[in-house]
């Protein structure tokens, strides 16, 4: 899928998550699902690292062209070596390593710890860079027409924003890990959840996604996972704009309203 609907589906599946949360009665301080929200919007684009022409290679200049590149590198190299037999031969890095299970988790942990290690700085960083990639994704349109400047300080702002709201007592800078030196634990889980349904969005393409990585299947450690062909479709198509993006939204709606006790 293209960045807007990889957005569109990261910030509808935290909504989603913070009405399960509800219903269950452990309802989401509202600050940590529009945080958790914005995150997973801006982590659905990131397994794109892979990939030099990605909406994340313009995000942040130079630096994440040159980023793009290396992870492109890293990803074709970790393929060459961990490939079977029946695994086709390759070009570059693109939906491998950055589009499994493992990624997201790695990715999901290690901005836990760090969060959790670094404290308010490291905080603000992760915030910054998922919020920047938001923008990029949710406002695409805007973004590509606008100054990168102009969006480096819409994302630092509302993270120094957020982080302020969150730290305030009871607003979820304690949310699911209560304890006093686990302050931002839970901010790996969007990031987590976001990577998973980028994958999972790309495996509904005619590529397919190698999501369970590196468990063999048919022989394949990288098999596309994937529904029938008939019901594959490409990237950027009628079927994405025009029904899947529609319906990110709808239930982005219902399961924010449901989140927040509203329905």
């Amino acid at each position: 899928m293209m960045g807007p609907a990889h957005s569109l589906s990261g910030a509808a599946a935290w909504l989603g998550v913070g009405a399960a949360a509800a219903a269950t009665g452990h309802t989401m301080p509202w600050p940590v699902l529009l945080t958790g929200a914005l995150i997973c919007a801006g982590a659905a684009l990131a397994p794109d690292l892979d990939h030099k022409s990605a909406t994340i290679s313009r995000a942040f200049g130079p630096l994440s062209r040159t980023l793009c590149g290396i992870v492109d590198a890293l990803s074709y190299a970790v393929y060459k070596i961990t490939k079977s037999k029946k695994d086709p031969r390759r070009t570059g890095g693109h939906r491998t390593l950055t589009h499994t299970w493992f990624w997201a988790v790695l990715m999901g942990a290690g901005s836990s710890a760090l969060a959790v290690e670094g404290g308010r700085w490291a905080v603000l960083g992760l915030l910054f860079v998922h919020l920047v990639l938001a923008v990029e994704g949710l406002l695409w349109r805007a973004a590509r027409v606008s100054s990168d400047v102009l969006v480096w300080l819409l994302g630092a702002t509302s993270a120094w924003i957020l982080a302020g709201v969150l730290d305030q007592p009871g607003n979820g800078a304690h949310w699911l890990f209560t304890d006093p030196e686990t302050a931002y634990a839970w901010i790996g889980l969007p990031i987590v959840l976001g990577a998973l349904v980028h994958d999972i969005g790309d495996a509904l393409t005619v590529s397919g996604c190698p999501i369970l990585w590196p468990i063999p299947i048919a022989g394949k450690r990288w098999y596309p996972i994937g529904p029938p062909s008939v019901m594959r479709f490409r990237a950027g198509s009628w079927v994405e704009l025009k029904i899947l993006m529609p319906a990110f939204m709808l239930a982005g709606g219902v399961g924010g309203a449901a989140a927040l006790n509203l329905i």
